[in-house]
């Protein structure tokens, strides 16, 4: 996520939410896309750092828990450039040039000079985001989805150029070896079964038996996966778009949440303004006066009702509005109590991390260099099959 500041709640419920619930599921990287901003705001660095720290107390506000995940900076991890910068040398102009994005964009913020290779280029940049940490699935929506399609396709050019990984098969049974005497017999064992009589009862328990192995590194589950399956190490494998829930988080003014449209609310807004926000909402235009019947679907406060509110209180709603049996304000207040309970849970879950800024930075450190490790492990790869590692 590019560091925007304080995030609001339409990032909360588009994004974070769905995040913490990922979280749980698979083995996810979670990172501040500093470099990124740059693309667009190179010209204004000093909002940069204050914002990645406010941003990733929202994260941690929001629940995601750097004991579950992987939190990091883009920037703190140089091999995510190494990689664009290499990937760069095979990847065709015509692929950058014909991202849906990359005109729209262009023309969106024409108030920015966005002629330069840094934006011309970002989308190689996401990609190597992707692919240095051999990500099996991204999290998108479906407007991102070619992103993602790009990162497979670059993916595919690297590995036919390429190839595999030399020397995969001396490399496969010096891994064997790492996974201990009796484990490896096992490996060994399961390995012969499958591939002499084909059982694939064999092949999953010898999978298992990798993936659940925490003394092996990542590229050497890669090897012992391939060795078993009777193929090599794929140097890129292809990511896979993980669509995200369509958020359903309205804007104060019934348009989608967003900072350009001016209609959001913050994960952290202080109560008052939070109240004062949405009571002066606009609400049906045709109940003019109290005893005006109106219509929730006119309403931009009746889509905050579907995000917030349990069937009764929208029955109540939906029957007070068309038979003007309720004002306007009274409407309103379910929804503020709501919206006001959950921005207070932020609050305070904040609280411990806007007190302890080093706390923060730990988790980052912390993150950051499990993220190294990994990417390191991927360039290394890399780097031997394009000429250059040098002994």
């Amino acid at each position: 996520m590019r560091p925007s500041g304080s995030l609001h709640l339409g990032h909360y419920h588009g994004v974070l939410k769905n995040w913490a619930k990922l979280q749980h599921e698979y083995e996810c990287f979670f990172f501040v896309a500093d470099w990124h901003v740059l693309t667009t705001h190179y010209e204004n660095p000093e909002i940069i750092e204050s914002s990645v720290w406010e941003m990733v107390i929202d994260w941690l506000a929001a629940g995601i828990n750097p004991g579950s995940a992987t939190m990091f900076i883009q920037s703190k991890v140089p091999e995510h450039a190494e990689l664009h910068l290499l990937l760069s040398m095979l990847t065709p102009l015509s692929w950058l040039e014909r991202v849906p994005t990359y005109k729209e964009q262009q023309e969106k913020l024409n108030d920015r000079d966005l002629a330069t290779y840094g934006f011309l280029g970002y989308p190689l940049l996401q990609a190597a985001d992707i692919l240095v940490y051999k990500a099996g699935a991204v999290p998108v929506g479906i407007d991102q989805v070619p992103h993602v399609e790009m990162s497979r396709e670059i993916a595919r050019r690297f590995n036919h150029t390429y190839g595999k990984e030399p020397g995969f098969e001396e490399k496969a049974e010096a891994a064997v070896k790492k996974l201990g005497k009796k484990n490896a017999k096992l490996y060994t064992n399961l390995r012969r079964d499958y591939v002499q009589e084909g059982n694939e009862e064999s092949l999953a328990k010898a999978q298992a038996l990798v993936d659940g192995n925490a003394s092996v590194s990542l590229g050497d589950k890669e090897r012992l996966i391939g060795y078993i399956e009777g193929g090599g190490k794929i140097i890129l494998p292809e990511p896979q778009a993980l669509l995200t829930p369509v958020s359903k988080m309205p804007g104060l003014d019934g348009h989608k949440m967003s900072k350009s449209y001016g209609n959001t609310i913050e994960m952290r807004e202080s109560p008052e303004s939070v109240e004062n926000k949405i009571k002066r909402m606009q609400t049906d235009p045709a109940r003019v006066r109290l005893t005006d019947p109106g219509n929730p679907d006119n309403c931009p406060v009746w889509q905050l009702h579907e995000v917030y509110s349990p069937e009764d209180v929208k029955s109540w709603v939906t029957e007070g509005c068309k038979t003007a049996g309720i004002g306007c304000l009274e409407c309103k207040q379910p929804v503020i109590d709501c919206v006001l309970k959950e921005t207070g849970e932020f609050r305070k879950k904040a609280r411990e991390f806007e007190e302890n800024p080093d706390i923060v930075r730990g988790i980052i450190a912390e993150g950051t260099e499990k993220a190294r490790d990994i990417a390191k492990e991927t360039m290394e790869d890399v780097r031997e099959v394009m000429g250059l590692a040098y002994r």
